[in-house]
């Protein structure tokens, strides 16, 4: 049935077009899209800050406990030795304990121009020079042949570990009997015809002390260059014996590359001992030894009796930085050894 006219065009204005719907909801879709990307962007900064502060936390907890268990290390340093080291650099700056007047590098240059002093000094450096390279290359070359296969190896491992427990006073009544004018190094050089020699009172008073120093050290220097030989790869050492690599070859490329650490830890524990050896030469020749053996550790000994902290503050402070100057070398190297290794 045909439709008024007038009841078509109602109907034609009452059926909605979707085009203008679309038109009137996509503002609507867009604003709830904008807000729920905006309310998530929130909600994921929030637990993006909630977890920063999370790990915040736990950094600062952990902080917190490492200075906990470092603290005790720290003040036991502080107090026992980088406070007593202040007050040695205080007082090799100042003219005396009492007045306290500060004097610069005053007593530096006094104690530069001190001869006991640079006696002193430089037997210590002559003592080093000589006895730290010896005790650096035989207890590797003790290292090395001990790491074959000879037979006997722990026979000879002890032997030389033994020194390590014999007290020193012992191996000083010992040495004072092998080099007594009337001991037996003396009826040793009498077979090759020549005389009795004082070696505490003689120009070769240093021989008996080098030789005190390498028997109590090599030992322990040599059970560190074997660790360091165990840790070497055992591939890397077939290989080169399989490319036809010479003994020495293996030796001087492989080896003594890895053990660039070992030896630099060898020698800055040599060097130390080195300085240290005051104790020998006090028990076996007293405060004021031969010319030769008159070392630093003698002349910070016999200042310090007579209370001239000034010349004592002094000389310890060199003696610092020249065994600073001296490790800092040592390390360089073995870091540039330690670059070339991994090269």
């Amino acid at each position: 049935m045909a439709l008024p006219a007038g009841e078509g065009a109602a109907d034609d204005n009452i059926i909605e077009n979707p085009a203008e719907k679309a038109a009137e909801n996509t503002p609507a879709v867009s604003g709830s899209s904008a807000l729920g990307r905006m309310l998530h962007r929130n909600a994921a900064r929030t637990a993006e800050r909630r977890r920063t502060g999370e790990l915040e936390t736990r950094r600062s907890r952990r902080r917190r406990s490492s200075w906990r268990f470092i603290l005790p290390s720290l003040i036991g340093v502080s107090v026992f030795f980088l406070v007593p080291f202040m007050v040695v650099v205080y007082y090799s700056l100042v003219n005396n304990p009492v007045q306290h007047v500060f004097v610069g590098t005053e007593n530096y240059v006094r104690i530069l121009q001190n001869p006991a002093f640079l006696t002193a000094a430089r037997n210590t450096l002559v003592f080093s020079l000589i006895s730290v390279p010896l005790a650096v290359v035989l207890s590797l070359f003790l290292a090395v042949v001990l790491e074959s296969r000879i037979p006997f190896k722990s026979y000879f491992r002890s032997f030389f570990l033994s020194p390590m427990m014999v007290p020193v006073a012992s191996v000083i009544l010992v040495w004072q009997v092998l080099f007594h004018s009337h001991g037996l190094a003396n009826d040793l050089i009498g077979i090759f015809g020549l005389g009795p020699i004082d070696w505490p009172k003689s120009d070769y008073a240093m021989i008996p002390i080098c030789i005190l120093f390498l028997w109590k050290n090599l030992g322990y220097n040599m059970i560190l260059f074997m660790a360091g030989l165990s840790a070497i790869p055992r591939e890397i050492l077939e290989v080169a014996k399989l490319e036809s690599a010479t003994d020495w070859q293996i030796f001087w490329s492989i080896k003594l590359r890895y053990l660039s650490s070992s030896l630099m830890f060898v020698t800055i524990m040599s060097l130390i001992n080195s300085f240290k050896v005051f104790r020998e030469i006090y028990l076996l020749t007293g405060d004021h030894p031969y010319g030769s053996l008159y070392m630093l550790q003698h002349f910070i000994n016999n200042n310090l009796s007579s209370l001239d902290y000034q010349k004592v503050s002094s000389a310890a402070i060199l003696m610092s930085i020249v065994m600073v100057c001296i490790i800092a070398l040592l390390l360089m190297a073995e870091n540039r050894a330690g670059r070339d290794l991994e090269s």
